[in-house]
């Protein structure tokens, strides 16, 4: 029990360092060899976790999205919020965190589309599972403002959730040559209260 205890928190610790480096230095910009040293795993032990250096990131991608869905959720089911309030309290809190951290990074998932999205099918497959994750997590959203009666019904709730997200990482990458939160604020606020309003 304690073996494979252990192994999963040196697994979790790979896939964190994985994020982080991802994250700052690109997919062809972090070898193998960086991740294993920072956490302390011998390199041949790192074929015990993932089969090859393509997996690992299919993994890292899946791993990054996880906590953003988990914060979302959290968003959404605070009985004192409506929706539109909901989402726009969940994207202030990102806005935010990007400010603290010096616009550095952006979206791992939008870094890896335009390095790996058409390159790796493994990486692919693992990037548009993560964004139909946070998407469908979105259209929750999106259902609940409608039956609030705070959004349209002329889209549905999927038109306006892809909307939204693709607009989210259009405005993270120029958030990151703007060094500004002023698109995130635009983009979210522009969209919650102005275009989707019922």
């Amino acid at each position: 029990m304690m073996k494979t205890a252990t192994k999963q928190f040196t697994r979790e610790k790979l896939l964190d360092q994985g994020v982080s480096m991802f994250t700052e230095h690109g997919y062809h910009g972090v070898g193998l060899q960086d991740i294993l040293k920072s956490v302390g795993v011998p390199k041949g032990s790192f074929y015990n976790y993932f089969a090859s250096k393509e997996e690992f990131g299919a993994a890292s991608i899946g791993h990054y999205i996880e906590p953003f869905i988990t914060l979302l959720d959290q968003w959404l089911k605070r009985p004192d919020l409506n929706a539109a309030d909901a989402l726009a309290g969940y994207f202030a809190e990102l806005t935010g965190e990007l400010e603290r951290q010096h616009f550095a990074g952006g979206c791992l998932l939008g870094n890896l589309i335009g390095e790996i999205g058409d390159t790796s099918e493994t990486c692919r497959l693992a990037l548009s599972t993560a964004l139909h994750r946070y998407r469908d997590k979105l259209m929750q959203g999106m259902q609940r403002g409608q039956r609030e009666g705070q959004f349209r019904k002329d889209k549905t709730a999927e038109e306006m959730a892809d909307f939204l997200s693709d607009a989210w990482q259009g405005a993270l990458l120029r958030m990151k040559i703007e060094q500004s939160t002023a698109p995130l604020n635009s983009c979210y606020q522009n969209l919650l209260f102005d275009y989707f309003k019922a």
